[in-house]
């Protein structure tokens, strides 16, 4: 009988001793789970602190550049000017290098830029005629038909500037020479429209589509796009 009283006791003692080993596991590790929370919280709250005053610091330099740019862009805007060039660099143009200077101040054609602080930034040219052309060899005959009418008749050359390339150095310029020249041929007193001769890319429908054109029609090589000119 003893012997069977102390095996019970035996058995109970061990399973309360297992019992408490588990609860006595289950709450260290409640309690290092709390812990390693609230470490992370604590540290993650420091970091915020610490990264806050460089974020807004380095959202302060943004707007700084960004108000800077915008003041540097609309003051070169405000403060350029419409010229007509003798000459110009033919290896910028991105559309007609091929075109020599000869050709583009020669029958009336002229080359204009946009002048800034001594700088040109933007340059278009030019030619002048009585009919759209499809190409550049009409355009050369168009130009030089018209040209010699107005010596003939002691007239203004054409009826029609045909843009036949533009380029721009600086971020604006491109805009900036059509919008000029829009206002000098709608001030003019013998030209009525203002179309372009444009080759066959994204990039020229863009910017002439940007810009208000509209298309006036697609050739086997080149395109046209007509600016609207209102005269009062």
């Amino acid at each position: 009988m003893k012997e069977i009283f102390k095996n019970v006791k035996k058995k109970l003692t061990s399973k309360y001793l297992d019992n408490n080993s588990i609860k006595s596991g289950n709450i260290l590790k409640n309690l290092r789970d709390q812990l390693t929370v609230k470490y992370l919280e604590t540290k993650g709250l420091k970091s915020t602190k610490k990264f806050k005053p460089r974020i807004k610091a380095r959202l302060r330099k943004n707007k700084q550049i960004i108000n800077k740019n915008i003041d540097n862009f609309f003051g070169w805007v405000k403060g350029a000017e419409l010229v007509e060039l003798k000459e110009c660099n033919t290896a910028e143009d991105p559309v007609r290098p091929e075109l020599d200077v000869s050709f583009r101040t020669t029958n009336g054609r002229k080359i204009y830029g946009v002048k800034y602080k001594k700088e040109i930034h933007a340059v278009m040219c030019f030619a002048f005629t009585n009919k759209v052309p499809k190409n550049v060899e009409e355009l050369d005959k168009f130009s030089q038909d018209a040209h010699l009418q107005s010596t003939l008749r002691g007239q203004n050359v054409g009826q029609i500037a045909i843009a036949y390339t533009v380029w721009s150095k600086k971020k604006g310029g491109g805009k900036l020479i059509v919008n000029e020249v829009f206002k000098k041929i709608k001030k003019s007193n013998h030209l009525n429209r203002l179309v372009t001769l444009s080759p066959l890319t994204k990039m020229a429908t863009k910017f002439h589509s940007k810009n208000g054109a509209k298309l006036l029609q697609v050739n086997e090589n080149s395109q046209n796009f007509e600016y609207e000119i209102i005269k009062k």
